[in-house]
């Protein structure tokens, strides 16, 4: 039981690719996956409660651990667009000659 958790722990720390929303649906498949074996390791009644009670830590130790993964993937994507959002906004300040005159296209105002 406890090589299918850690090798399903293995592909998911790994990723598919570069795309987040992509490896945040891995992990959380690998989520669901290790709850089902949760739920299995409570209906078992060829495990001793103590064994129950270890293999429950263990798979639900690697329920958190995944969920932060998560977490810190949110937290990475957020940055990115916080980012991509500041200099959209940079770039929308620049001078424009209009409303927002540039360096060459100054009027001075004497009154």
């Amino acid at each position: 039981m406890s090589n299918t958790i850690t090798s399903s722990i293995s592909s998911a720390s790994s990723g598919g690719g570069n795309d987040v929303a992509a490896q945040i649906k891995n992990i959380t498949q690998q989520i669901t996956k290790l709850t089902k074996q949760l739920k299995t390791v409570t209906e078992s009644s060829g495990l001793t409660a103590e064994q129950k009670q270890e293999q429950e830590q263990l798979i639900q130790a690697q329920i958190k651990m995944l969920e932060s993964q998560i977490a810190q993937l949110q937290q990475q994507q957020a940055e990115k667009a916080t980012a991509t959002q500041e200099t959209s906004v940079t770039a929308e300040v620049k001078g424009d000659g209009v409303n927002r005159p540039t360096d060459a296209n100054q009027v001075d105002v004497y009154i």
